[in-house]
């Protein structure tokens, strides 16, 4: 049997690799009527929050997702006749608003991610009542910051193997 040689920890070298990690961070973005929205920090994330995104955006969101805009407005709770009205009007959303979709565009380009770019496996996998999610569908949780950061954590799981 061999031998196994401890390793020092070296702080700087862990400090360096996760500076390295977060540089790295791709970001997200999405494109509305021409107009291309991008993130690549926390930060310009707040920045896009604060200027807010239009309201067609949630349209955007829910075709990735294979959703009906109702079903989407049901998520965002706001009710179809604002809906219409301030997407009419090229109103942008609320920051409230606005962060939450950012949040479900990042989750979905994750998910995209984890399922190697098979979109409709995601879609499909949105839809299906998952063990670690409480039987629930990941979809059934997006109605919530905490649910949108369980559903990540289930497709965290089923990107390095474990049951999810």
């Amino acid at each position: 049997m061999k031998a196994v040689k401890n390793k020092k920890l070296d702080p700087q070298k862990s400090i360096e690799r996760a500076v390295a990690l977060r540089k790295s961070v791709s970001g997200s973005e999405f494109s509305h009527e021409g107009k291309t929205y991008s993130w690549k920090s926390k930060m310009e994330r707040v920045a896009l929050v604060r200027k807010g995104i239009p309201y067609g955006s949630i349209e955007m969101i829910g075709t990735r997702m294979a959703m009906p805009v109702h079903q989407m407005l049901k998520i965002v709770d706001i009710p179809q006749t604002t809906y219409n009205k301030k997407k009419k009007e090229n109103s942008v959303l609320d920051g409230r608003d606005s962060e939450f979709i950012l949040l479900l565009t990042e989750l979905i380009d994750f998910g995209n991610e984890v399922f190697n770019n098979e979109i409709e496996k995601f879609q499909r996998w949105l839809k299906k009542n998952n063990v670690s999610l409480g039987g629930n569908t990941p979809e059934s949780l997006l109605d919530t910051t905490t649910g949108i950061q369980e559903v990540k954590n289930a497709l965290n799981r089923i990107e390095f193997g474990n049951l999810a």
